[in-house]
């Protein structure tokens, strides 16, 4: 069975804690795209994990992760993180896969991509770890990916120092290269999840572009980066938090105004630890965007949707979320793609009730407040898609599981 899980919003949605929390019932996790410049937090028996490269399944000692074909991959930082697993007592090794149609990230690529943000009028607000970089040269046809590292002809047209470097790493990475697709065939009797990196709202193709990633962060990367074809997928599950987090530039049609000390755009990054797990920079916060989470859907075919981050708002009198845009005087209820609508769009908020009491020890959903239900269940009525999982607190523990996404 193979199930997928990609964010539903502009990342930071909370994927590593659910890719974790599933990967108990897996035998393999395939991450198909992204590099670095993902950052996936997961919190166990109160340590907490910081994971950019290496899939969310490694912490179970039994389970197989690898690193996809979507992939592009900085072997110091993945080396890096690696170690850093293996001090906190993670056995990696036999574990840890690398497709060998994954591309590298060399040394050059991150002064080539912090200098071409800094170029632009109005910079995307790269994460500058050289991923737009890699993904330019793999579309140009001039990438080095995992099977050409021990291939001199294709190495000729780099610099003597990127060769160099490379061949430091050479010996690392050819034991875990493998062919992930005669991999993924030889079991295919197991079950498998699909994680994706960044979010739906920043794919290049379905995203608020130009300010994107430069990968596939949208459900039908798992198909073409992760070593399966799209009639193999039996579930796509879309995660996203109650509120609206965006870091970098580009448009956020529902950020909150005011930021000052004291707001709930400070209140909600102070409870939620909205602070990048890459970078370290404070998310820009906002409502709900009920609006672009019912596009996300759509574009992506999830058919389940997993709630984060509900117990953000248990103090909260009151809260809104957006269910239309007022744009130039006209009122939608669609996402549009010109990045100047989004920018003047005036969100039409809607009221929900807060319930005032702690959720972190709820297990089933009867358990939670009526009023929680309600904000819930008017998701749902609005996006069309049923929410399977909520999670309610940051520990693997803190979910409540409405229905398992490995049921056909």
């Amino acid at each position: 069975m193979n199930v997928v899980i990609i964010g539903a919003q502009w990342g930071d949605e909370g994927k590593g804690k659910i890719v974790d929390f599933l990967a108990a019932d897996a035998q393999i996790v395939v991450r198909f795209s992204g590099g670095a410049n993902a950052g996936h937090t997961i919190v166990l028996g109160g340590e907490r994990f910081a994971l950019h490269l290496v899939p969310s399944g490694i912490l179970y000692p039994d389970k197989t992760v690898i690193l996809g074909s979507g992939m592009v991959i900085d072997p110091e930082a993945l080396f890096g993180e690696l170690s850093d697993l293996e001090n906190k007592g993670i056995d990696w090794k036999g574990r840890v896969f690398i497709s060998d149609r994954a591309h590298l990230v060399l040394p050059g690529y991150r002064e080539m991509d912090r200098e071409a943000d800094a170029r632009r009028a109005k910079p995307i607000g790269t994460t500058g770890k050289g991923i737009g970089i890699a993904y330019a040269l793999k579309a140009s046809r001039d990438g080095i990916r995992i099977a050409d590292i021990d291939n001199i002809e294709r190495l000729v047209n780099l610099g003597s120092e990127d060769r160099e470097w490379l061949f430091q790493w050479k010996d690392r990475l050819l034991p875990l290269k493998i062919d992930l697709a005669a991999y993924l065939r030889s079991h295919r009797n197991t079950w498998r999840l699909f994680e994706g990196a960044q979010g739906a709202l920043l794919d290049i193709d379905t995203g608020t572009y130009p300010f994107v990633s430069s990968g596939m962060s949208c459900a039908a990367g798992a198909a073409a980066q992760g070593g399966i074809g799209p009639r193999a997928i039996d579930r796509v599950l879309g995660v996203f938090k109650a509120y609206s987090t965006r870091v970098g530039n580009g448009p956020f049609p529902t950020e909150f105004a005011d930021d000052s000390p004291g707001s709930l755009s400070q209140y909600i990054r102070k409870v939620g630890n909205e602070y990048g797990t890459t970078t370290g920079r404070p998310r820009r916060c906002g409502y709900l965007d009920l609006v672009a989470l019912r596009y996300a859907c759509a574009v992506n075919s999830i058919d389940r949707l997993v709630l984060t981050h509900l117990d953000v708002y248990d103090a909260l009198e009151e809260f809104e979320a957006c269910i239309g845009y007022h744009i130039d005087g006209r009122l939608t209820e669609d996402f549009p793609a010109s990045i100047r609508d989004l920018e003047v769009a005036q969100p039409v908020l809607r009221t929900f009730k807060g319930w005032k009491r702690s959720i972190g020890n709820t297990r089933t959903y009867g358990d939670l407040p009526l009023n929680a239900r309600e904000y819930i269940e008017f998701i749902e009525e609005f996006t069309e898609t049923p929410i399977s999982i909520i999670s309610v607190g940051s520990d693997r523990n803190q979910t409540i599981v409405r229905e398992s996404p490995w049921i056909r």
